[in-house]
């Protein structure tokens, strides 16, 4: 479909008014509404005459707001719709614009207002809700779709759109569903999405440069990612443990320590104590930059783990709430986990139930250490 527009304009002296008529392609993938496309800037080629011109396949609108991991993990779904609906208009909303690819997607939406009233006027052909959350999930009810994919609202709970949804579901709501399920998440993901995953990868956006001291030295680098975030604080590795890991590592490795701002503190004192490298608290793609410097990382689960996968980085994952069998490393490293019955808990907290609370520290640094050099 293309508008033939007729334009009509009225002169500021005489009175005098006539008419322009241009053919313009809105249905072609590279129209926007408000600016030249990129063909039409090279050339001053019109839509009539453009050898370029291609009509978009479906709107596509995928709605993964959080957490910042999270919106990494679910990058693979891009290779799989440019695979199976070239140029097709995709759209993603999220909490974390900067941490999406912006040639792989035709808007990323930031979760605001301005969003909102903009995907409440449109109308898509599909609609991801991937988040099992009730705010992502009635987004994905109101706004106008012809096929709706991933998770809904019903009665203030969330409930499938399909049955593509429900195996997925279930493992959230059923621990003995969740405990004999043998699949990794972005298995899962395509599932939900009518997909079957076949080895796509992560996306990730250019990292940036950090602002850092020059440190290569020749040496092998291993990242330290020292922390998983405040919510589920049974995944986090003491800092005793830290320090025993960097003392077995800083004979023959350089160590850089890595983090947010809730792990700034406790990375200054490892530091201070154990002579690693620390250069501060960094945005996302600067943080990216800097994994990227790093040969190896050691990290629980968090965004660094994603990031890293994303830069085919080596990994040791530490590991002991979550299922295993949930996390696909792409042939990058290792999953290192306590020696306990209990694993896979989901625990935010330990509790009298806990066999060994810090559980996660059974994991010892010199077991860490071997993996390490195994890897390297």
């Amino acid at each position: 479909m293309f508008v033939l527009t007729t334009v009509t304009l009225i002169l500021a002296t005489g009175g005098m008014f006539f008419s322009m008529r241009e053919e313009i392609k809105t249905d072609c993938f590279f129209f926007n509404g408000y600016k030249p496309c990129k063909f039409h800037k090279q050339s001053l080629v019109h839509c009539p005459d453009c050898p370029d011109y291609r009509k978009f396949n479906k709107k596509i609108l995928i709605i993964k707001l959080q957490a910042a991991g999270e919106v990494i993990r679910n990058t693979p779904l891009l290779r799989k719709i440019h695979q199976d609906f070239p140029y097709s208009k995709i759209y993603w909303l999220t909490k974390y614009p900067e941490l999406l690819p912006e040639g792989e997607i035709f808007k990323i939406l930031p979760f605001s207002l301005a969003s909102l009233i903009f995907l409440l006027h449109e109308e898509f052909d599909i609609i991801y809700s991937l988040d099992k959350d009730l705010e992502a999930a009635s987004l994905a009810c109101l706004i106008k779709a012809k096929l709706k994919k991933g998770f809904s609202v019903t009665d203030g709970a969330i409930v499938p759109f399909d049955q593509d949804a429900v195996p997925k579901w279930l493992t959230g709501i059923l621990d003995d569903k969740m405990k004999a399920n043998t699949r990794h998440y972005v298995e899962e993901l395509f599932e939900i999405c009518g997909f079957q995953w076949s080895g796509e990868e992560y996306i990730l956006p250019e990292p940036s440069a950090p602002d850092i001291p020059v440190f290569e030295d020749g040496r092998t680098t291993i990242g330290l990612n020292t922390g998983a975030g405040a919510i589920w604080p049974t995944r986090i590795w003491s800092e005793e443990r830290w320090m025993e890991l960097i003392g077995l590592l800083k004979k023959d490795l350089t160590v850089l320590l890595l983090g947010g701002p809730g792990e700034d503190g406790k990375n200054k004192n490892l530091a201070q104590k154990t002579g690693a490298l620390y250069f501060g608290v960094f945005p996302y793609r600067q943080f990216m930059g800097l994994i990227g410097r790093c040969d190896l990382i050691v990290t629980s689960v968090t965004m660094a783990l994603h990031i890293a996968i994303g830069l085919k980085k080596k990994i040791v994952l530490l590991n002991n709430i979550f299922p295993s069998c949930e996390f696909y490393l792409y042939g990058l490293g290792k999953i290192l986990e306590p020696p306990i019955d209990c694993l896979g808990c989901y625990k935010t907290a330990f509790d009298r139930h806990c066999t060994f609370r810090n559980c996660l520290d059974l994991v010892t640094a010199q077991k860490v250490e071997t993996t390490i050099r195994s890897l390297l």
